[in-house]
């Protein structure tokens, strides 16, 4: 690997790149919407003590949210979208290797994908000025956004080096995070609806008192059975997915009473909660209404006496990011011997 070949293909990426307006609207439409979320968020946490926290989370989920959205349309043609323009030959023929060649487009492509970063760092300011943001939150955050925006950057990347056609490569990009986004929370909410188990409920009868008023009749227990999904059987299904991964690796803001203060916590605490079997004896008892009510768990209590699948998420992610990446340099390789039909080589 040669730093500095790799340094000239970045610059002229990035050259290309610069040079469209475009992209300098699509910079401009990022800052507008984060204007909007910061002060809506704002409103939203400001009865809380911690605000900053609340909305130092919200806009990093944003952020994490565009770069999933726009980072495939930037990544997604970088290497056979040179190939089509007959640019990528003349590449080839220089002492630059394919390697060189292809980590050279995942890093222009990880730039383009900080370059929203950037943008979202007044905003970032301003949720610490208003306080109640951890330092620990912020390296963790912004270093599991970072490796999140190359994970994206390189599934881009890759497919644009496997396949031959821009718009084939790029639709693939988009299907794969789609399928990390929202695929995950499909296979979660269908896998733990499909499984079930059965539950007893036991209560008190309510029936007519001799004063003429309706209560419990303490004397006696009233039985009844019902299917409960299993959620705790499927939960893993969420741990490869970006916004779950970034919120479970993320530390937690709690109050006094040790609820969290952060869009981080809430999520983190969604996710842990499903990890839990569901009871399935319930005992409802009006006579004794306050008997079970010290056994409820507090979020930070749940999140704490839970497992982490951040990093099982996080390595589901870089497999695949890497196995792409390898499929690319030997895809792109040359001399080639093979290549698809109609396939502009110079």
């Amino acid at each position: 690997m040669n730093l500095q070949r790799i340094g000239v293909i970045v610059r002229l990426e990035l050259v290309q790149r610069l040079r469209s307006v475009s992209w300098y609207v699509l910079l401009g439409v990022f800052a507008a919407i984060l204007v909007g979320v910061t002060a809506l968020s704002y409103f939203v946490f400001s009865w809380q003590q911690n605000a900053g926290a609340g909305v130092y989370s919200v806009v990093v989920n944003i952020v994490l949210l565009l770069v999933v959205l726009i980072s495939p349309t930037l990544s997604g043609n970088a290497i056979n979208g040179d190939r089509e323009n007959a640019t990528l030959a003349a590449v080839q023929l220089t002492l630059a290797s394919t390697a060189e060649i292809v980590f050279a487009k995942l890093f222009a492509a990880v730039l383009t994908g900080l370059a929203f970063l950037a943008v979202a760092v007044p905003f970032l300011l301003f949720s610490m000025v208003v306080g109640g943001v951890s330092p620990l939150t912020i390296v963790v955050s912004l270093l599991v956004l970072l490796a999140e925006i190359v994970i994206v950057a390189a599934i881009g990347v890759g497919f644009s080096g496997i396949l031959a056609r821009p718009l084939f490569s790029v639709a693939a990009t988009y299907l794969t995070v789609a399928a990390l986004v929202f695929g995950t929370v499909i296979v979660f909410v269908l896998g733990g609806t499909a499984v079930r188990s059965e539950a007893v409920s036991y209560s008190r009868p309510y029936v007519e008192q001799d004063n003429g008023e309706w209560g419990a009749d303490c004397t006696r227990w009233e039985t009844s059975t019902y299917d409960v999904p299993r959620f705790d059987y499927v939960w893993w299904a969420l741990s490869a997915n970006p916004f779950v991964v970034l919120a479970d690796a993320t530390p937690v803001t709690y109050d006094s009473h040790g609820n969290a203060t952060d869009l981080f916590g809430h999520l983190k605490f969604g996710v842990r909660s499903a990890q839990l079997p569901p009871q399935l004896e319930q005992r409802w008892d009006d006579c004794r209404p306050y008997e079970n009510e010290d056994e409820r768990k507090t979020m930070q209590e749940t999140i704490e006496g839970s497992v982490p699948s951040w990093f099982v998420g996080l390595g589901v992610q870089a497999l695949i990011a890497g196995v792409l990446i390898a499929g690319a340099i030997a895809r792109t390789a040359t001399p080639a011997r093979r290549l698809p039909p109609g396939t502009r080589i110079a």
